[in-house]
């Protein structure tokens, strides 16, 4: 690293505290604001989080299977194209087989994980953050595998850092009737909420999820559930789903595309987990559950916004009411938006007024030879006038989002780090009401590594 944090401190208090622009101010606020000293309000820790390639045989170049590196850099740093900062090198290993999922408290204080797979799969654990790799555990860890198993999906609600939200669907299987005829495919699934604040579990709940009988004859079932958000009251909570379809003939899962029947969220009542149903939407047709980050969030408006992914009519942005049901008059359609078929949402973030900035690929978009992946892009979507605008970044065929887990937005920026699989990149600064892009701190990258977010 090229700058040390003390270095920074030792200015400040040398030459005084300097003013520049305060990202964080509503409109009616002063435009310049002290900076303060990092990890605090006027110069927040952000955690650029970055993914290794796996070491085991026959592993590819950007697969994140070989753990997660984070790093705290203040927000004064992140903004400055002078720094420049080696995370790999220098940051803190969470522990995790595969990539662990990250979130940070709303003040950037502490870092909260849920390890994916593994020994440690499946353990809740929270983190004090010092700035630089200086990640101190805190806390109990929380063992939620007899529930969710090793392997869970998981969310930290916008309710103040009080809660995250753990999913998993298990013991999938066919139903055949005394004749052997085929009835269903049903699993478990297992919601579990976590109090963040004191680490243990506050609420669990197991039940089966039913799509209606025509729906089920035919063999479709919800394979996974992710994403959960909370409708505006608070008394419901929205979980996407990834559908799959099994041959009513032989039970066997059908991995070829197939007929979907609308996208799909689970609601349960909040927060209880109780009193499971299933909303579809007659828009779209994708899966709502998103990959590895949230993929719905709640509007200014009071709707829920979700994105669609392995959409057969297009990518699509649905919404939902405040009645808890689809909003099925409101069509935005991310093809048509966008001038591409076949898009596909990797990861999104709402950033307020209507405006959110979005990952994407497409049927058309270059395959890399280094990834076997098809290239990633930014576009910053209008959900009022229903448009898409792709960001201009110095894009390269390498770059792979998929895996992307978090995007910040924070005062009046969006951070966001980026760059090709194994190549340096940039932490890319957004102003959220122009959509002016400025290039920020320069991060290092290795062989077959990348940048899967800012927290």
């Amino acid at each position: 690293m090229k700058k040390h944090f003390m270095t920074t401190l030792k200015a400040l208090f040398a030459f005084g505290i300097m003013t520049v622009s305060f990202t964080g101010c509503s409109d009616d606020d002063t435009p310049n604001a002290q900076v303060g000293e990092p990890g605090t309000e006027n110069n927040r820790w952000i955690t650029v989080a970055g993914s290794l390639q796996g070491s085991a045989a026959g592993s590819v170049a950007g697969d994140g299977n070989g753990g997660m590196v984070v790093y705290a850099i203040s927000e004064e740093d992140a903004k400055n194209p002078e720094k420049e900062f080696s995370i790999f090198a220098e940051g803190f290993l969470v522990p995790s087989q595969r990539t662990s999922r990250v979130y940070t408290s709303t003040d950037g204080n502490t870092l909260y994980a849920i390890p994916y797979n593994g020994d440690n799969g499946g353990i809740f654990s929270r983190y004090k953050i010092g700035g630089g790799k200086n990640y101190s555990e805190e806390g109990a860890r929380v063992n939620l595998t007899p529930y969710v198993t090793n392997a869970p999906r998981w969310g930290k609600l916008y309710d103040n850092d009080k809660t995250g939200v753990a999913n998993n669907i298990a013991g999938v299987a066919n139903k055949f009737d005394a004749n052997n005829v085929y009835q269903y495919t049903r699993g478990t699934a297992n919601t579990i909420a976590i109090d963040l604040q004191n680490p243990q579990i506050k609420t669990n709940q197991t039940f089966e999820i039913k799509l209606t009988p025509e729906e089920e004859i035919k063999g479709h079932y919800v394979f996974r559930m992710d994403s959960p958000t909370l409708n505006k009251a608070g008394d419901k909570l929205f979980i996407g789903t990834w559908m799959r379809k099994a041959d009513p003939v032989t039970g066997n899962v059908n991995q070829a595309t197939f007929d979907r029947l609308g996208s799909k969220t689970i609601v349960v009542d909040y927060p209880s987990l109780t009193n499971p149903k299933v909303i579809t939407s007659t828009v779209s047709h994708g899966d709502t559950s998103g990959y590895r980050s949230l993929n719905s969030f709640l509007s200014d408006d009071g709707f829920v916004y979700q994105a669609t992914s392995r959409d057969q009519s297009g990518g699509h942005i649905l919404r939902i009411g405040q009645n808890n049901e689809y909003d099925n008059s409101y069509v935005f359609n991310l093809d048509t938006a966008l001038g591409l078929k076949g898009v596909t949402v990797e990861n999104w973030k709402y950033a307020g007024n209507g405006i959110a900035y979005l990952m994407y690929s497409h049927e058309n978009a270059t395959v890399s030879s280094l990834t076997n992946q098809p290239q990633s892009f930014l576009a910053r979507v209008d959900f009022n006038s229903r448009t898409a605008t792709q960001v201009n970044l110095p894009y390269d065929i390498d770059m792979y989002f998929f895996q992307h887990q978090g995007i910040l937005v924070y005062g009046d920026n969006v951070y966001i780090p980026l760059s090709p699989i194994g190549k340096d990149g940039n932490i890319y600064v957004i102003n959220r009401r122009s959509g002016v892009v400025t290039k920020g701190a320069k991060l290092k990258n290795v062989a077959g590594a990348q940048f899967v977010g800012a927290f």
